[in-house]
């Protein structure tokens, strides 16, 4: 039991879609003495936190009824549209309680559901709060946390992101937190591709990739995440942390959102990235995009 946070002060949540990202989170509020409700697509994902101490249901609905906080981690804005308004799950939330969404879906689609929130459930504040971070910050609580919205339900969210997030950023109007994170994400594509060429370069040249490993440790022109991506590369590790097609999905909504001619090579990016998901790669960790384009 955590001393520190009482079981009573702390508001029972829902986790809505538990694929990498939703389990580890979900884990992590039960770790720290939340009551959480669970639900999926497909309901054998929630075995794993039924047995920790979470209660599954099978509709929505449910799902969302009894909790105070509910947070939706849907791979896209369809599915979430689906979840919450065609399943009712909306609807069902306790009066006053807060849904914060915590998905990259986009910054028209965020803006698009607090439309529909207004309109239907205006006692409900929807949170655009997206996370920066992949499976193991999310299972350790380092996640970064871009909350935009109604601030006055910091308190009551207070509890949850300290669980979940190394930091949190208030950042404002509702949407501010999806704009952040799909500059962040085009980052880290720039990142990822750096580190896919760089080791198509290495071998073209008759290098050893290991040894452009070995020139980049320590150095200022390689970021820590770079550096990790590279080290999968090399050793074709593609164990899932980030999604290939899910980072494909965040590149597209940047050209939706922004127009492809502001970030011309995160659309070329995306362009290469796409032949690779097309080929059966999409399951595959982010570090798969240093696979040759078939």
């Amino acid at each position: 039991m955590n001393d520190n946070h009482p079981v009573a002060s702390l508001p029972r949540v829902a986790v809505i879609g538990v694929g990498t990202m939703g389990t580890a989170m979900a884990g992590r509020l039960l770790s720290s003495d939340f009551q959480v409700d669970v639900w999926s697509r497909h309901p054998a994902s929630t075995s794993h936190l039924v047995d920790l101490g979470a209660t599954g249901y099978p509709e929505v609905k449910d799902a969302v009824a009894n909790a105070d906080v509910v947070l939706t981690m849907l791979p896209t804005a369809q599915v979430t549209l689906d979840a919450m308004f065609e399943a009712q799950g909306l609807h069902a939330m306790k009066r006053d309680a807060t849904w914060v969404q915590m998905a990259t879906v986009g910054v028209g689609a965020v803006e698009s559901l607090a439309a529909r929130v207004m309109a239907l459930r205006p006692d409900v504040a929807l949170i655009d709060a997206p996370v920066s971070g992949s499976r193991g910050p999310a299972e350790t609580g380092q996640l970064l946390i871009l909350a935009s919205g109604d601030e006055t339900r910091a308190s009551i969210l207070a509890s949850v992101f300290r669980v979940l997030g190394r930091k949190t950023m208030w950042l404002g109007p509702l949407g501010m937190g999806s704009r952040v994170k799909l500059i962040l994400n085009t980052w880290l594509a720039f990142q990822v591709e750096g580190a896919a060429e760089a080791t198509f370069l290495a071998h073209r040249l008759g290098l050893d990739p290991e040894i452009l490993q070995e020139a980049l440790r320590d150095s200022p022109l390689a970021s820590p995440f770079a550096l990790v991506k590279l080290g999968q590369m090399i050793h074709d590790d593609y164990h899932t942390d980030f999604a290939l097609n899910l980072a494909l999905k965040d590149l597209d909504l940047v050209g939706v959102d922004a127009g492809s001619d502001t970030a011309p090579v995160a659309a070329a990016i995306a362009e290469r990235w796409r032949h690779l998901v097309d080929s059966g790669f999409g399951g595959l960790d982010v570090s798969a995009a240093g696979r040759r384009t078939p």
